[in-house]
């Protein structure tokens, strides 16, 4: 149904949703939920680089997998990792093929066909979103994220938030769960630790220029790094989900 990698890779998983679920409308997006490298591809780097924030969004597939269970809501997960391209930059965005991320040099991405990457893995993954919103009734969409609390390459920078909200020009997904997280007594950043004006490609490509309404969520990854986090996170999420897509959807 989806187009698929040359090689018959797939660089996303599916999870469906149920069909009488409260969250069937609901599709959750991952776009860096794996640090999986397909055998063709060599980055250069160590096994524990794999293991960390700029290969993986930490925490983010278990929330999205336990949310599903939940809800009954459907997802598209990256089974890609972000290193070897970025789902979430549009195809001649600076970074999409990192040679550098957070301090660590790729030497493998230094001299690549940036053009049968996009054919292999970017594009397959989008054309998976787009029909799987395609297929749902009056769409809702999470997008769904994780950040190290600490950067590497900058180490003096403080990021408290314990989740943030991300948002371009469609903030009405931002404002309701804005104020529900808040009630809950997380430290929220309203456009942190990232600002959804320059960094939404997704979002920007099956949110806004579809009219479908969506909400960005960036989380600590140290509060979701262990499956008590995940599901912790997941009774915190899940609510809002249900109320910004009842509201807007």
């Amino acid at each position: 149904m989806w187009i698929t990698a040359m090689n018959g890779f797939l660089p996303y998983e599916i999870i469906g949703h149920q069909p009488a679920a409260a969250g069937a409308n609901i599709l959750i997006v991952a776009d860096h939920a794996s640090n999986q490298v397909p055998d063709r591809i060599n980055l250069g780097i160590g096994p524990q680089d794999l293991e960390k924030h700029i290969a993986i969004d930490i925490g983010v597939a278990s929330v999205t997998r336990a949310l599903c269970a939940s809800l009954g809501c459907g997802a598209v997960l990256a089974n890609v990792s972000r290193l070897v391209i970025d789902f979430n930059r549009e195809e001649d965005a600076p970074g999409l093929i990192p040679t550098i991320s957070d301090g660590v040099s790729i030497p493998g991405n230094m001299e690549v066909d940036a053009e049968a990457r996009l054919a292999r893995y970017h594009r397959p993954y989008h054309a998976a979103v787009s029909c799987t919103l395609d297929a749902i009734e009056r769409p809702f969409i999470l997008s769904l994220h994780s950040f190290t609390p600490r950067l590497a390459s900058r180490p003096a920078e403080q990021r408290p938030w314990d989740v943030g909200i991300l948002y371009n020009k469609d903030d009405r997904a931002a404002q309701i769960a804005i104020e529900m997280l808040n009630g809950t007594g997380l430290l929220v950043g309203d456009q942190l630790p990232y600002s959804g004006t320059v960094l939404n490609a997704t979002m920007n490509l099956h949110g806004e220029a579809r009219g479908i309404p969506y909400l960005g969520v960036e989380m600590r990854q140290d509060l979701v790094g262990d499956d008590a986090g995940a599901q912790r996170m997941m009774t915190l999420l899940a609510p809002v989900l249900l109320a910004c897509s009842n509201r807007l959807a």
